[in-house]
């Protein structure tokens, strides 16, 4: 039995490629998206922990906080879309986490913000570019933004 709606993975991959078909603009994809993700997480570093850990691991960086929550929803989607490939997208997901925690603690937010602004502009102008020079389309985001969101990294 074929999953339906949400976890559908087939669905959303042709959903997904009929917007990525030019090399190029699948080229600026791979390396533009995943910078999106951990620059996202970089900037959810700075928001309240939602719990305390009692033997000090937030010392070390590590919060639960509105970044961990958003990189658990995206690794428990990915685990639920596919049970191969998404272990794995949930595995880059939390190292993207940890990375970005590291990275956030060490600059503080006053670099921080400055580093996520710099490169979700940098890394969203080089996909509209993609899709306006190369691909000739509109991006994926125009016409279903969640589902771009989710199927993007």
């Amino acid at each position: 039995m074929g999953r339906t709606g949400l976890f559908d993975l087939e669905r959303h991959f042709a959903f997904y490629g009929a917007y990525h078909s030019n090399p190029v603009n699948i080229l600026i994809h791979t390396f533009f998206v995943w910078p999106l993700f951990f620059t996202a997480a970089v900037l959810l570093h700075f928001t309240p922990s939602l719990y305390t850990f009692p033997s000090g691991i937030s010392e070390h960086g590590l919060e639960l906080n509105f970044g961990f929550v958003f990189t658990l929803m995206y690794a428990v989607f990915y685990v639920c879309l596919d049970k191969k490939a998404g272990p794995l997208a949930a595995l880059l997901c939390f190292l993207c986490w940890v990375g970005a925690s590291f990275l956030a603690g060490g600059l503080g937010f006053s670099r921080s913000w400055k580093l996520v602004l710099a490169a979700q502009l940098f890394c969203w102008t080089g996909q509209f570019i993609g899709h306006g020079i190369f691909e000739k389309r509109a991006p994926a985001l125009s016409d279903n933004f969640v589902q771009a969101l989710l199927m993007g990294p």
